[in-house]
């Protein structure tokens, strides 16, 4: 049994390491490769800061500045209604009866398991159909309607957790329903609300289908997964800024989340410590 149970550390802590070195290794070399100024994995140009200047320097770097600042406004936009909406939506189906709830957590399930190329598709005969403005209005309904989804699924497991009675309390205290679900059902569920808002923004800015397809040929609108797309077929693949540009968005992510998670170590210290 020792070591049936020592065999089985040893399998699990291998999975582990070898699903991080799948996971990272490209990653990895990608940021090593950003200061070669070579998108042909070599070593032959030597060091340099060449790639990242270019972002500012080159042709392209009005381009890319675009495209980044479309992406972000976009995402910023879609990721915010998307969190109001399914974190009311949430409330509501959590408020229905079991069968009812049922019903509507499977059709809200259809978005997230259907094909990405089936929505795209869909939206875009939706926007013909019914002569939505290309451009902006499109992109960010689209993206919208499929990231409200994903809000709801993050925002249902706190609701499910949360003791209904509290609610309930509230209301024999003297609280309208709006106040007790602002001051009381809200603060509960406001880490799946954050949860569903940081999932709505990165599905967004990663979106290209359903972008590439809906943004309309004659906006100029592009982001940066569409812009990469046309970037490599009209330059004959990716150039070494591209590198770069991706290596500064890692290193903002990373940084994003070890100062998050370092603020919530701090926290429950502090927490401790009182």
């Amino acid at each position: 049994m020792v070591n049936a149970s020592h065999t089985k550390k040893i399998l699990e802590r291998s999975y582990i390491i070898v699903a991080l070195i799948l996971l990272y290794t490209p990653i990895l070399l990608m940021i090593i490769f950003s200061f070669f100024n070579t998108s042909a994995f070599s070593f032959k140009n030597g060091f340099s800061f060449d790639a990242y200047e270019s972002l500012f320097n080159s042709s392209n770097s009005k381009k890319l500045e675009d495209a980044l600042k479309n992406t972000i406004i976009i995402a910023a936009v879609s990721s915010v209604i998307s969190t109001i909406l399914g974190a009311v939506a949430a409330i509501g189906i959590y408020s229905m009866s079991k069968r009812s709830r049922k019903i509507v957590e499977n059709i809200n399930q259809l978005p997230v398991i259907n094909s990405e190329i089936v929505i795209a598709v869909s939206l875009m005969l939706f926007f013909v159909t019914f002569k939505f403005p290309a451009g902006y209005t499109r992109l960010l309904i689209g993206h919208i309607s499929f990231c409200t989804p994903y809000v709801i699924l993050s925002v249902m497991p706190r609701l499910m957790q949360m003791d209904s009675n509290i609610y309930e309390a509230a209301l024999d205290l003297g609280a309208t329903p709006l106040r007790a679900i602002i001051t009381v059902i809200i603060p509960i569920i406001s880490p799946g609300i954050l949860s569903g808002f940081a999932m709505a923004f990165t599905i967004s800015v990663d979106d290209f289908i359903i972008t590439q397809l809906n943004k309309g040929t004659t906006t100029g609108i592009d982001t940066l997964s569409t812009y990469i797309y046309s970037s490599m077929h009209t330059a004959g693949g990716l150039k070494a800024y591209w590198f770069a540009a991706f290596s500064l968005i890692i290193v903002l992510v990373v940084g994003t989340l070890l100062l998050i998670n370092l603020r919530k170590y701090k926290s429950k210290a502090h927490i401790k410590i009182q």
